[in-house]
């Protein structure tokens, strides 16, 4: 008599961590699967980034630097600001779009130059830098907030969340882009420049997608972040017990404190 194979069921994923609890490692799986479940808007986000690297290296080297600062700076802002719609499930509207390009440009202009001057090693000090002041983009699009200091408010709520998760993404962008440029290129200069151009296309939308979910880890943490103790954790100092301003008395809660 044969033994029948058992089948195996799937297993069911664990359903995801809301956005104020929601690790680094989740919150990339979770770019890939809004990724996936809206590809064709996804992917437009990375005509313009792959638009700006495709000119820079058709432009001679005077000029390179000046475009590095501003092409690309604005692209990037372009598509993480269109990022934000598609995660919100909106249309941003056109004015709330070129300030947040704006804003953004003068954002990122930093952390190009640092990657322009230093290579790889300039992708630590620029993704600080965005963990600090990059929320701008989203703040601007979803909250109509034109404000550094609401980005630095959502940066600090937990920065080691949002550098980590901006570290994550850009170094699994990396060396994806990196394989998919290799497995695409062959002889030639242009096969070269079509390799790098669909590399970009293809990955930078994760980019984008997961800075705009980081947003919302974010905003979820400001309004779950407990409230700073003092001190002196409420209690009177030992050398003076009795100073003015704390009375030490005791006081019974009254009928309505109690809710009678």
């Amino acid at each position: 008599m044969a033994r029948q194979k058992r089948r195996r069921e799937p297993q069911q994923a664990p359903p995801p961590l809301p956005p104020a609890t929601r690790t680094v490692g989740q919150l990339v799986a979770e770019t890939i699967r809004l990724y996936g479940s809206r590809f064709w808007r996804s992917l437009a986000l990375g005509v313009a980034p792959a638009a700006a690297g495709l000119a820079l290296a058709e432009s001679p080297g005077a000029v390179r630097l000046a475009l590095a600062f501003t092409v690309a700076a604005a692209a990037a802002s372009l598509s993480f600001a269109l990022a934000t719609g598609v995660v919100a499930g909106e249309r941003i509207p056109r004015r709330r779009l070129a300030e947040a390009v704006a804003f953004g440009t003068l954002t990122l202009a930093p952390a190009i130059v640092l990657l322009g001057l230093l290579g790889i090693l300039g992708l630590l000090p620029a993704v600080i830098w965005l963990g600090f002041a990059g929320l701008i983009v989203p703040a601007i699009t979803l909250e109509r907030r034109r404000s550094y200091t609401r980005a630095f408010e959502l940066a600090r709520v937990d920065l080691a969340h949002s550098i980590g998760s901006l570290a994550t993404l850009a170094l699994v962008g990396l060396l994806t882009a990196y394989v998919l440029f290799f497995t695409l290129r062959s002889a030639g200069t242009a096969a070269l420049r079509a390799s790098a151009f669909v590399s970009v296309l293809v990955i930078s939308p994760l980019l984008f997608l997961g800075g705009a979910l980081l947003y919302y880890d974010q905003v979820a943490r400001v309004g779950s972040a407990p409230r700073r103790r003092r001190r002196n954790a409420d209690v009177h100092p030992a050398v003076q017990p009795d100073r003015a301003g704390g009375p030490d008395a005791q006081v019974e809660p009254g009928p309505a404190a109690r809710g009678q």
